[in-house]
């Protein structure tokens, strides 16, 4: 059983969402036989070099051949094994379409996607390797789960969540290295249910991924105005929580936060949820441009895409204001 102290929330933290992945895999292979993993030449950045020292039958480098990576693991779904596969975001969904929409969406085979540095995270490389447009495509095809955890303490959940999940996944980390904490403790984690953070009743913020941890620190700044904030983590991405979106509905205002394109990502999402309501709030969804941007650090590029704490929040204070 994963262990969830103060020593181990923190080592994942320092380590990142994507290195977070090797420590977690060692603790769920030990318990489960038919786990096995896969990586598109990652298995560094993954943190799997002692997972394939470990589980060395249970472990395939598939090179950089990313479709053929997804093709072996739906087989070894159809024999009765439990994969996971991690490869760079852009690539394990976007360059994967096909076989992710065949062998995945449509024959429903249980392959856990893993998409590491996912958003900006390997902005310095240039739009090849910015994962902007993942969700979009993801969400698009049936039958795929899609979770995007808000830190490494909710990434070692979700992997331990989907390891008797019997329906292909994809998960979706954000982030680098030294990864805020939004979780400092074990708590109750169910796939398909957000987690109410905090509640407030003049402004909703929907996040998900990296931006839950800005919304925080946003919601800070707004509440020294005096404005009243609920906090949401919408871990998972579909199947949405249309509850909790209705229930956000009761405030003034809706805001989503994203570290994905405005277009098919958490915004889109829940205005799909929202234009079916009779009557719905004012909805604001914050996220990346529909554009492509030139190769920077990933502090740089989330401020230039507006999505820093302060500047989250004096786009939700104009919109409150109507300005």
């Amino acid at each position: 059983m994963i262990q969830y102290t103060k020593a181990n929330i923190r080592t994942w933290s320092i380590m990142g969402s994507s290195g977070t992945v090797g420590l977690v895999m060692l603790d769920i292979a030990e318990k489960n036989d038919k786990i096995f993993v896969m990586t598109a030449d990652q298995s560094i950045n993954s943190g799997l070099a002692r997972f394939k020292e470990t589980f060395p039958t249970r472990y395939i480098n598939a090179g950089i051949a990313e479709q053929n990576m997804v093709t072996i693991a739906a087989g070894l779904a159809k024999e009765g094994f439990n994969p996971y596969i991690t490869a760079q975001a852009p690539f394990i969904t976007m360059r994967c379409t096909d076989q992710v929409r065949v062998n995945l969406g449509y024959m429903q085979l249980p392959v856990k996607l893993i998409g590491i540095a996912s958003g900006y995270a390997q902005g310095e490389f240039g739009a090849t390797h910015e994962s902007i447009n993942d969700l979009s495509v993801i969400r698009s095809i049936p039958n795929i789960t899609i979770l995007s955890p808000a830190d490494c303490t909710e990434t070692a959940k979700v992997l331990e969540s989907i390891s008797n999940y019997n329906n292909p996944v994809y998960v979706r980390l954000t982030g680098m290295v030294r990864n805020p904490i939004v979780y400092k403790e074990d708590y109750n984690f169910e796939i398909g249910k957000a987690i109410t953070l905090k509640e407030g009743s003049d402004i909703a913020i929907i996040a998900t991924g990296t931006m839950v941890y800005e919304a925080i620190n946003a919601t800070k700044i707004l509440e020294e105005k005096g404005i009243s904030v609920k906090v949401v983590d919408m871990h998972t991405i579909k199947p949405i929580d249309t509850n909790i979106i209705k229930e956000c509905n009761d405030t003034k205002l809706i805001v989503t936060v994203e570290e994905h394109s405005v277009i098919g990502g958490l915004g889109s999402a829940v205005s799909e949820v929202l234009i079916q309501l009779q009557n719905h709030t004012t909805f604001l969804p914050i996220g990346i441009d529909d554009s492509f941007v030139n190769a920077d650090e990933y502090e740089t590029l989330l401020c230039n895409a507006g999505l820093k704490s302060e500047q989250i929040a004096d786009k939700i204070l104009k919109k409150y204001k109507g300005e």
